[in-house]
């Protein structure tokens, strides 16, 4: 009895582990957190290549990643909802 104690509690354990990485992935701290680093790393490569207005234009890639996450949750419901296996 008491191994499949154990692996009831294991198996709550990794639940809560996927529950955990689900939030995380869904989260805005990440989508935020990588809008930054988007907008800093191509802050640095428009410097470096001396574009004029490099602080300005490294906000198309940020913003445009942005965009995409806000636009992917309807669309995976959508998709969901036609492929159900």
């Amino acid at each position: 009895m008491e191994n499949l104690e154990s692996q009831i509690a294991a198996i709550l354990e990794r639940n809560k582990r996927v529950e955990a990485d689900k939030a995380w992935e869904t989260s805005w701290t990440r989508r935020l957190l990588i809008t930054a680093l988007t907008y800093v790393i191509a802050t640095l490569f428009l410097w470096l290549i001396d574009n004029v207005y490099y602080w300005l234009n490294a906000g198309v890639p940020a913003l445009g990643y942005l965009l995409s996450t806000l636009s992917l949750p309807w669309a995976r419901d959508w998709w969901i909802r036609h492929h159900r296996i």
